[in-house]
């Protein structure tokens, strides 16, 4: 008989972020997809030159995708404790993180409305989240636990 291994706050605080991500994603994504201009969300199409894009179409599309729908199949998995789910929250955490850099690299830092340093750091403490040896330890754990 194994014991059953409690889950550890960091989870819980891992699971508020995904699921934040993943309706931040979803609203986020919906609203360049409606409004491929950006301008009803504020956002300059100027910030696209120099960029492959010249609407803001195909980032609705990935910020919908895989960073909307995405991590909440991944916070659905946390919550049944798939180790599956572990290993998405750990792609979801490095995806969020290239997707900002990459956002800086094209578009430039932008302080107004801070949302460039607001989800890099929730990716960060996603990332650091993830990685705790109690959270790593909870999810290898799904086997055993359910047999």
């Amino acid at each position: 008989m194994t014991s059953k291994i409690s889950r550890p706050v960091s989870d819980y605080l891992l699971m508020i972020l995904v699921l934040f991500q993943g309706l931040s994603g979803i609203g986020g994504g919906i609203g360049l997809l409606l409004d491929p201009t950006g301008a009803s969300m504020n956002i300059p199409l100027r910030w696209l030159e120099g960029s492959p894009f010249q609407t803001y179409l195909i980032p609705g599309v990935v910020l919908f995708t895989v960073l909307g729908l995405f991590p909440l199949a991944c916070f659905v998995g946390l919550l049944k404790r798939s180790r599956m789910a572990w290993f998405g929250a750990l792609l979801l955490a490095v995806a969020l993180i290239i997707w900002i850099l990459v956002e800086i690299l094209v578009i430039g830092y932008q302080t107004q409305p801070p949302l460039q340093a607001v989800y890099g750091a929730v990716g960060a403490l996603m990332l650091l989240l993830v990685l705790l040896p109690s959270v790593k330890q909870f999810y290898a754990h799904e086997q055993q636990d359910q047999q």
